[in-house]
């Protein structure tokens, strides 16, 4: 039985998971030949050695877009403050995370700035001024010097729209016609992909490492290594208290957690995902490394999969997997 490599995506308009997975595969190999694995990655990723899948669950935030759509969809419309709340908290803590090891004095300065524009002081918390501190917060935060572009957003209405995504899937709502929340139906596509009988090495990126980290609670087959990129599951007060379940602890069926952030990407939060995650029955938890990519927007999976720190254990444990 070859071992299954089932990678899950984060925030993001629709996209062609095809197209994606063949993008996700092409980084891997070139982070797994810097990390001097060029031949295993050849066997392992082109050679059929492993069962490769993409769980794909972008449409679900965009019912009737078609995934090769160009069109920027549009951010739902806000149902009242608690969402514009929680997109602010969430804004917060990724300026809070960054404002605890800034890169120099300038971007400490504009990380402050920032951080005020998102909670001013003296001012009416009500509906439409919540909106606002959002819309200027993500402009300031698009404005900090070395991070115009960090995520890719070209806008904070682009910022909004897949940050909204993360308040989407974890307010545990939009329910479907067989009672099925968002959440629940994104989750059941993840699951889908998994092995249910033998073993499954899963890659998540951003939105997707929380997506997977609770379908692998509902999981019982064997996941020899787990991989996190970007994570939110750090972060504080937008994320962290919302998972499920609680506490936040590693999966059972999880052999090895490897989360990888990079200090420049707002998403991820950092090393409190090491500090905030109890172990599992075998004693497991995550291990946190950095990485630094090249360029400002360093937030994509396949920057991510590029780095040799990322690919080489990966490459390993499917080359353990499939000897076993």
């Amino acid at each position: 039985m070859r071992p299954r490599l089932v990678f899950v995506h984060g925030v993001g308009k629709p996209r062609d998971a095809k197209t994606e997975l063949e993008e996700w595969r092409a980084a891997l190999t070139v982070g797994a030949r810097a990390a001097g694995h060029s031949r295993k990655a050849a066997e392992l990723l082109d050679g059929g050695a492993v069962d490769i899948h993409f769980a794909y669950y972008g449409d679900l935030f965009f019912p009737g877009a078609a995934p090769d759509n160009e069109a920027v969809p549009p951010i739902p419309a806000p149902a009242g403050p608690d969402e514009d709340e929680e997109l602010r908290k969430l804004l917060l803590d990724m300026v809070d995370e960054h404002l605890e090891a800034p890169r120099d004095d300038r971007q400490a300065q504009a990380l402050r700035v920032t951080r005020n524009k998102l909670a001013p002081t003296g001012e009416e918390q009500g509906p439409g001024s919540l909106a606002r501190q959002v819309l200027v917060g993500a402009n300031a935060l698009l404005a900090v010097p070395g991070l115009r572009t960090f995520g890719g957003w070209i806008s904070a209405g682009a910022m909004k729209r897949d940050l909204h995504q993360v308040r989407r899937y974890l307010a545990r709502k939009e329910i479907d016609a067989a009672g099925l929340s968002l959440d629940q139906r994104i989750r059941a596509r993840v699951a889908t992909e998994l092995d249910p009988e033998g073993p499954t090495v899963v890659v998540a990126h951003s939105l997707g490492t929380v997506v997977a980290f609770e379908t692998l609670h509902a999981h019982s087959a064997h996941v020899p290594l787990f991989v996190t990129l970007g994570s939110p599951l750090g972060m504080r007060t937008a994320v962290r208290p919302r998972v499920r379940p609680q506490p936040v602890q590693t999966p059972e069926p999880v052999d090895r957690w490897l989360n990888f952030w990079d200090r420049d990407d707002f998403v991820t939060g950092g090393t409190e995902l090491a500090l905030c995650t109890a172990s599992n029955a075998a004693s497991v938890v995550p291990v946190s490394t950095r990485v630094d990519s090249d360029g400002l927007n360093v937030h994509p999976a396949v920057k991510y999969l590029a780095q040799p720190a990322v690919a080489g254990p990966l490459i390993e444990a499917l080359d353990a997997v499939t000897v076993a």
